[in-house]
């Protein structure tokens, strides 16, 4: 969730010092004296939108490594066996998802796991000593390929261009509904005026707050397919499910009963929808329910 969390928030500053820079440079020629071009507003929306997520992907490993303090293991002279074996783990379940061997690294920190990079051959694969100290080999190697999995299902690529989307939209939506305040309901027939500039920082929040909804709602979902992902490149379920039970504080094996009826509870209410992950019980559920591997 860190890793995700600092992407959004290295998104948005860019694509904020982006909007600002274009603005004061005349890139954005978007008003005119008939009103709003919206076809030049939906480019300039468009560069700024993309271009921020854009670079958020490829500060992705860098930012990744920064912010966890994680140290890359050199493959052909691991420190210890047990850097060996993860080496040797993440290589072969990347030859069996048909990836290049990503980089592998250890932060220190409580049981954790990521993935990232711009590229599926030139990735980041970390865990935490947390992880490795609480952990089977079994559970840690499942750990490893819902980490693979994510690689190789191109997720960062597809919450980049969904971010880049839902941006477009924020920074283009933000616009109109200023112009018409200014115009219509401020009555201003001359330039622009505060009210203008007022509205589109208040509707940039809240349209920021909708995208992050939508956006969090595709990572719950990539999240489901990265534990069926791991299951397949295992040969088996149980281990992934195993993994997730000792992530979520539960004994593996079977779920209690109050798991088993219980709904949405990774967080209440409003929280659910900003959350990035699935609840532990929900992802045991969905992978024990799934048909085939």
């Amino acid at each position: 969730m860190k890793r995700i969390f600092l992407f959004l928030l290295t998104n948005i500053a860019v694509m904020v010092v982006l909007s600002i820079t274009m603005s004061v440079l005349g890139v954005g020629r978007y008003m005119t004296a008939q009103g709003l071009d919206l076809t030049q507003l939906l480019i300039f929306s468009a560069l700024v939108g993309f271009t921020g997520s854009f670079i958020s992907l490829l500060l992705s490993k860098w930012m990744a490594k920064q912010s966890t303090g994680a140290r890359v293991i050199n493959p052909q002279a691991p420190g210890n066996a047990r850097e060996a074996w993860l080496v040797d783990t993440v290589h072969q379940l990347a030859d069996r998802a048909g990836i290049g061997h990503p980089e592998v690294a250890i932060y220190d920190g409580p049981p954790n796991a990521f993935a990232t990079g711009a590229f599926k051959n030139d990735a980041l694969v970390a865990v935490s000593t947390g992880l490795l100290e609480s952990m089977t080999e079994e559970e840690v190697a499942a750990v490893l390929g819902h980490e693979v999995a994510h690689i190789a299902n191109g997720d960062m690529i597809t919450l980049t261009l969904i971010q880049g989307v839902v941006n477009t939209f924020v920074v283009f939506l933000a616009r109109v509904v200023g112009y018409f305040v200014d115009r219509v309901v401020l009555k201003n027939d001359r330039d622009v005026g505060m009210g203008y500039y007022a509205t589109v920082i208040v509707c940039e929040i809240i349209f920021g707050l909708l995208a992050s909804i939508i956006v969090a709602w595709f990572s719950r979902q990539r999240e489901y397919r990265a534990d069926a992902g791991s299951a397949k490149l295992m040969g088996a379920r149980e281990p992934m499910v195993k993994a997730l039970a000792r992530l979520g504080g539960l004994e593996p094996g079977e779920l209690p009963k109050s798991f088993e009826a219980s709904g949405i509870s990774g967080g209440a209410g409003i929280a659910a929808l900003f959350s990035t992950h699935p609840p532990i019980e929900d992802r045991i559920r969905a992978l024990r329910s799934a048909q085939t591997l």
